[in-house]
């Protein structure tokens, strides 16, 4: 089980949970913007 878990599981949380936040930041900058220094 823990091999099961250790090679099979968590490897695709990983990506999930990077992917995820990846896609909250895209989403967040199609409505907010680009990140940078505000216009003067």
């Amino acid at each position: 089980m823990f091999l099961v878990l250790a090679f099979v599981i968590w490897p695709f949380v990983a990506i999930a949970v990077v992917g995820g936040y990846g896609f909250i930041v895209w989403m967040y900058q199609t409505i907010a913007g680009p990140p940078g220094p505000p216009p003067v």
